[in-house]
């Protein structure tokens, strides 16, 4: 089994995400949505509310696992489930700057392989900050997110410490 895994924060996941996901269940009999917690970054959604969303957004994909990384490093995780490949979207240069010295550590540490993805040219501006951003300052973000993930930014309304969306 070829078995590979999409990492993010998916802070919140978006349609860009989806994209890419779904273009690596094509390529790869299952794919594990490893859904990550960086402690240096601040949250609108718990780790909880993130996988549940990735899990009501990709439900009708074949192939797809939703979970958390949990501590330790990715080729870690890697290695502990079989994993033949990372795959990772990439939507600029600086995308790929940022993503290459991993992908060489994760290789190095366990062999896994990195696959990247170029992102499709509409999404080529998304990124979970700026919708959480747009949305927070009275922005339709319909577009760019799952309905699932709309609702939940329209029900939580502003991300705390942002003026509400009056």
């Amino acid at each position: 089994m070829r078995r590979a895994v999409c990492p993010g924060s998916f802070d919140p996941i978006h349609n860009g995400h989806l994209e890419v996901i779904a273009r690596a269940a094509s390529l790869f009999d299952e794919v594990i949505v490893a859904v990550s917690t960086n402690y240096a970054k601040k949250y609108r959604f718990t780790l909880e509310e993130r996988i549940e969303m990735a899990k009501e957004t990709l439900a009708s994909l074949r192939g797809i696992v939703v979970e958390p990384v949990g501590e330790g490093l990715l080729a870690e995780y890697c290695r502990q489930r079989g994993v033949s490949a990372i795959v990772k979207g990439l939507r600029s240069s600086s995308d790929f700057d940022y993503e290459l010295p991993m992908a060489t550590m994760n290789r190095q540490l366990s062999g896994v392989e990195t696959v990247f993805l170029p992102a499709e040219a509409h999404y080529l501006h998304l990124s979970s900050t700026l919708i959480k951003e747009v949305f927070t300052l009275g922005g339709n973000v319909a577009e760019y997110v799952p309905r699932s993930v709309l609702k939940r930014l329209v029900a939580g309304g502003p991300a705390p410490g942002q003026p509400s969306r009056g």
